[in-house]
């Protein structure tokens, strides 16, 4: 829910203040000329009295003594009292001890806000010393510049009695306007420069990456990609959407609904992109091996647009009834359905291989929104052979690994086999039937203690 308040403006000086700001500096001023007459004075008298003077040598020795002795004085007084805050008072009673805005800092609620100021000097200052009166603490922050004003971002922590309204309201009273506060996580607490440059490295090792870290970049938004409209489409940004050009023609729109985007943000999220098209299409070397009940051993790894051969002749190997249910019909074009999943910008596709080269299964984990789909295809004669169960619990922990926590599966309703597999994922499971068509949603969150890693070793991890 977002809180958005409208800023005040502050009244300006009346002409009585004015007027006593006047008087207040020619007093000040007329003091202080008085004290320069009445030094100069002083010097002439004394330069008299020792040049002039019978005893102009002893005033001088006299005066000596008493600034040596004034400034030992001083010395030992400031030794005894140090200029600091005094010490505690440790017969005080607990009840009358001193409290601060970190008594409660680990019981407190994390809290990400977002508000528009004003460009001018103290605006920040009024922000902090608003939330500061409400014992909250800043943790980090950032600051977008706009053509006029600019946008702070703050991760702070309240305390658990301060309700979202009080906080939103704090800030608006402080100049803030487009207020936006949202329930923010632990993992988020990382400074904006490391955080992008993990982004850049999880997007440097994998292309299948890049949807993921724009999503984890710019938080809840939705990642499409669109062929050959980077050259027609307006690049920038344009309130909740995004659109970034890809130097191959293709166009990322990123849709943000309750949040606008920055110009900074457009130009982190077009760093991105840039770095994913100079490193060209790249898949990281992972592999694992299974043993089969048969007795072959057969080795997982994820797939690249290099496999697309030995895909297609395991296409010709499965009976028309599989082939079905993996594309809800029959298979026409199978070229261009490989060409979309071995190509790692759309997701990741795993591999299972005999160990002369030949596949025998498929698994596709393609990024929508959110979460992301899963689909299946084993050959007629390795299924219900657990390849299954294994190669979706794989793309499960995969899904979470890069924070999606919900996957999907779109099929015919009468497909009873990856129904029971999906069952085995031990998650919670939505059903959605429209036309013999059928999605089944699971929540992966609940099961993730119960899912292995995807791979021995994780490079760049």
């Amino acid at each position: 829910m977002d809180e958005t308040t409208t800023a005040t403006t502050a009244t300006a000086p009346s002409r009585a203040q004015r007027r006593a700001a006047r008087t207040h500096r020619w007093r000040r001023e007329t003091v202080e000329l008085a004290a320069i007459f009445l030094a100069v004075a002083t010097a002439d008298l004394v330069a008299n009295v020792v040049v002039h003077g019978h005893d102009g040598p002893a005033v001088l020795g006299v005066s000596a003594v008493a600034l040596l002795a004034t400034a030992v004085f001083h010395a030992w007084w400031a030794h005894r009292r140090p200029h600091g805050p005094p010490a505690p008072d440790t017969h005080a009673p607990p009840g009358d001890a001193v409290t601060g805005p970190l008594d409660d800092f680990e019981a407190g609620t994390l809290w990400r806000i977002r508000t528009t100021v004003e460009d001018a000097p103290g605006s920040l200052a009024r922000v902090c010393t608003a939330l500061a009166a409400h014992r909250v603490n800043i943790v980090s922050m950032q600051s977008h510049p706009l053509p006029s004003g600019a946008v702070d971002e703050f991760f702070v922590r309240a305390p658990q009695g301060l309700e979202r309204t009080e906080l939103a309201a704090a800030v608006a009273a402080a100049g803030g306007h487009d207020i936006w506060t949202e329930r923010a996580d632990a993992h988020e607490l990382v400074d904006a420069p490391t955080h992008v440059l993990a982004l850049a490295t999880r997007t440097a090792l994998d292309a299948a990456e890049l949807p993921v870290a724009l999503r984890q970049l710019f938080g809840r938004c939705t990642v499409r990609q669109y062929p050959d409209r980077g050259r027609t489409a307006p690049a920038g940004v344009d309130g909740h959407v995004m659109r970034l050009p890809v130097p191959g023609g293709d166009l990322i729109e990123l849709t943000r609904p309750n949040l606008p985007f920055t110009p900074t943000e457009f130009a982190r999220g077009q760093a991105l992109v840039e770095l994913d098209s100079l490193l060209g299409p790249r898949v990281p070397k992972v592999e694992a091996r299974l043993a089969q009940p048969a007795g072959a051993d057969l080795t997982v790894r994820r797939a690249d647009p290099g496999d697309k051969t030995a895909a297609l002749e395991m296409h010709r190997r499965c009976s028309p009834d599989t082939l079905r249910k993996r594309y809800h019909g029959p298979v026409k074009d199978a070229d261009k359905y490989l060409d979309h999943l071995l190509d790692p910008r759309h997701g990741q596709t795993l591999a299972v291989e005999e160990g002369d080269g030949r596949i025998v299964a498929l698994a596709h984990l393609m990024w929508d929104d959110d979460s992301a789909e899963v689909a299946l295809l084993v050959e007629d004669d390795r299924q219900r052979r657990g390849l299954g169960v294994d190669l979706l619990r794989r793309m499960a922990a995969l899904a979470l690994e890069a924070g999606v926590d919900r996957v999907y599966a779109v099929t015919h309703s009468s497909n009873t086999g990856l129904i029971s597999t999906m069952r085995k994922l031990s998650a919670p499971l939505d059903y959605q039937v429209e036309e013999g068509t059928l999605v089944i949603t699971a929540h992966l969150a609940e099961a993730a203690d119960q899912l292995p890693a995807p791979w021995p070793t994780r490079p760049g991890r």
